[in-house]
């Protein structure tokens, strides 16, 4: 069994170095899964705000290119262009679940969940949680009857975590077609511990999952203290309800440095569930490798419908139920008060 073992190991990573030099793997900035990923993910699978993804899966987007899923095309900016790719692999849930390629159900690798208003007003619903694949450990969320045309938020960087298990640390708001789940598209601008970098924060913007494959920004580097400004927002004439072209910006308004997607396409969906926090987390092993301090603010935290109006939803939180959750942290979330500024707890 070891010498079939280590024979898998190899063939994979000579498989993905002849494929590397042949051009059809991009660099990636994603870091690797860590020795601590579940069992049944394959060595060598990134880590993404979407689960564990083989890296010919995750395709990193140059400032300046544009998707164009009618040709099913990038552009890039020097006029040339490239097929856009379809995955060919399986991906993985936090947990390790294998996600079918084809999903038939929307209860797959889905972990029991409690949504709860924040903020109850006549919109308030009493529905089953939408479905969740990845690991969101809390989130903020709201829904529309028609779409959202641009979300906004900021926060501030927070500290490193204390102790180191390999962990993946995720934050972010975002768009979401509420019916389109589990083969969803989601535009979301992320900040990221051990994401990008090793041990270090970065930002990048991205666009998941139409045929299991992922676009992401060319990531930046951010540190403790800096402030990230994230942005979804069409790029229609009012009152568009199923805007083709969308810009997805993560800026840190400190350095200046950012890194965007423009023109991204909705591949056919209808944003109408939007998050203004979301917390997603991979490989934690005990409470200290959360970020230090217990909690995430996130301020100017806006929803704006597909008319560019600001809007005052019902603001709901979502948390695993009971003991699904490991390790058992301080997890909730609350509005300080307006819905512009939000905390989520760990």
């Amino acid at each position: 069994m070891l010498n079939l073992r280590l024979r898998q190991v190899t063939c994979f990573k000579l498989v993905t170095i002849a494929l590397f030099a042949s051009g059809l793997i991009p660099v990636h900035a994603q870091v690797e899964a860590s020795a601590n990923r579940p069992a049944k993910v394959p060595e060598g699978y990134l880590v993404t705000p979407m689960g564990y993804f083989h890296p010919s899966c995750v395709k990193q987007v140059a400032k300046g290119d544009v998707l164009h899923p009618d040709e099913k095309a990038i552009y890039h900016a020097d006029g040339s262009f490239d097929s856009m790719p379809t995955c060919a692999y399986p991906h993985f849930t936090a947990k390790g679940e294998l996600v079918p390629m084809e999903p038939t159900s929307n209860d797959t690798g889905t972990a029991k969940r409690t949504l709860t208003p924040l903020n109850p007003s006549a919109d308030s619903k009493n529905e089953k949680p939408p479905f969740i694949g990845h690991s969101w450990m809390v989130d903020v969320e709201a829904f529309s009857t028609s779409s959202y045309g641009e979300v906004t938020s900021e926060f501030k960087v927070p500290k490193a975590p204390t102790s180191h298990d390999g962990q993946t640390i995720y934050l972010f708001p975002g768009l979401q077609d509420f019916n389109s789940v589990p083969t969803e598209t989601i535009l979301q601008p992320v900040l990221g511990w051990n994401a990008y970098y090793n041990n270090a924060w970065g930002i990048a913007s991205w666009n998941c999952c139409v045929n299991n494959t992922l676009y992401v920004s060319t990531p930046e580097k951010a540190k403790t203290g800096d402030t990230i400004y994230g942005q979804v927002i069409n790029q229609c004439k009012s009152g568009t309800l199923e805007c083709t072209k969308w810009t997805v910006k993560t800026e840190d308004k400190t350095t200046g440095a950012y890194s965007d997607l423009f023109n991204e396409s909705n591949f056919g969906q209808t944003f109408n569930w939007g998050f203004g926090s979301v917390l997603e987390v991979y490989d934690v092993k005990k409470c200290s490798d959360y970020p230090e301090g217990g909690s995430l603010e996130s301020t100017a935290v806006t929803l704006y419908n597909d008319k560019f109006q600001k809007v005052s939803p019902t603001w709901y939180t979502s948390l695993p139920d009971g003991k699904s959750a490991s390790p058992q942290c301080n997890y909730g979330a609350y509005l300080d008060g307006s819905t512009s500024k939000m905390t989520i707890t760990y």
